[in-house]
């Protein structure tokens, strides 16, 4: 199996029929309203290369139609090239790992010690009644980071 990028659909004929999006304007910027938010006229998008940015709150954005598809359809990369054409059987398999390579202990601690070592001092503030308005939320988006990164590393 193999992804052939040439295959994808037409960015203007894609984003009008598949999509059902009312592109305005001219040129290879068009506008059009958000699917991702329901905003009315927020999403730039090029008809050229596919690539599209919601300018308003959800920020979504994406380099082409796949990118898109992906989104749109919360598929993943292969399936939505399938539902597009552009993944082709090849007659080989795919030998490779399915899973991605998992990150070293070691790596996720580095990633995570400067956030560690702000919750730290934050919670002695604490301790010590010494902790302003600021200070508390930088500790709880530092805690949020780490929270995070241990849920990525646990899936």
């Amino acid at each position: 199996m193999s992804f052939d990028r040439s295959l994808l659909p037409d960015p203007e004929t894609y984003y009008t029929h598949q999509a059902g999006l009312v592109l305005q304007g001219r040129g290879k910027q068009r506008q059009t309203r958000c699917e991702f938010h329901g905003g009315s006229d927020s999403m730039g998008i090029n008809i050229e290369s596919g690539a599209f940015l919601c300018r308003a709150a959800c920020g979504a954005k994406g380099g082409d139609v796949l990118a898109y598809h992906r989104a749109a359809h919360g598929l993943g990369f292969v399936e939505a090239a399938k539902a597009l054409g552009a993944y082709l059987d090849d007659g080989k398999t795919y030998q490779g790992s399915t899973r991605p390579t998992p990150i070293p202990a070691r790596d996720l601690l580095a990633m995570v010690a400067p956030e560690l070592t702000l919750a730290a001092i934050c919670m002695s503030d604490i301790l010590n009644g010494r902790l302003n308005d600021d200070d508390y939320e930088r500790f709880i988006v530092a805690v949020g980071r780490v929270i995070h990164v241990a849920e990525v590393a646990n899936a």
